[in-house]
């Protein structure tokens, strides 16, 4: 017996035959009958393994779930457009780490679905692909976001200054900030498509 001690990777761990609890009927019905959800538990509770299993199902993975209860639940397995916004192994110690990170995975998917110029916020560009990833595929987008808290957990009661706009800031305020100004397009934007 395998047992799955630290891995996050659901691919991984059904490929590599470790020990899985099936627990795809409550994927399955989490989807069927959800839309936006925000999952809060523990640190090594299995949030990233679900977001990764999450991912699986939507790109419509269909092997992956093979002997596992949702497979004689799903009878579509449709492929979706997957934006996956993982924050893990990261180091927001620096400032603008936050905004790099997002710029590059915006960058990425631009380069699959195309740039519209006129969009210069990291929301508008964003909104964009996920318009654009809707329009190509003819399939809702899911947008799944993993250690959301870490560019906030990472500077905390760090001290950490950044200068913003001419003025000193603490950069657990300034992270604080832009995820909480661009979190709109994270979810509004995305459940509408």
């Amino acid at each position: 017996m395998k047992y799955p001690i630290g891995i996050q990777s659901f691919e991984q761990l059904r490929e590599d035959e470790y020990i899985y609890v099936d627990k795809t009927d409550l994927i399955y019905d989490m989807v069927k009958n959800g839309k936006i959800y925000f999952l809060s538990r523990p640190r090594r509770f299995g949030k990233s393994l679900l977001v990764s299993t999450l991912k699986n199902y939507f790109l419509g993975r269909k092997e992956l779930f093979c002997r596992l209860a949702i497979e004689s639940l799903e009878t579509e397995w449709n492929k979706y457009p997957v934006f996956h916004i993982d924050f893990n192994g990261d180091d927001f110690n620096m400032p603008g780490t936050l905004e790099l990170k997002i710029e590059g995975l915006i960058a990425t998917w631009e380069k699959e679905y195309g740039r519209n110029d006129a969009n210069h916020t990291f929301g508008s560009r964003f909104a964009n692909v996920l318009k654009k990833a809707h329009e190509k595929h003819g399939r809702r987008c899911v947008v799944l976001v993993d250690e959301y808290d870490k560019p906030i957990l990472d500077v905390l009661d760090t001290g950490l200054k950044v200068e913003v706009a001419g003025q000193e800031r603490l950069l657990e305020e300034r992270n604080c900030k832009f995820l909480i100004a661009n979190r709109h397009y994270f979810r509004l934007e995305s459940s509408g498509l």
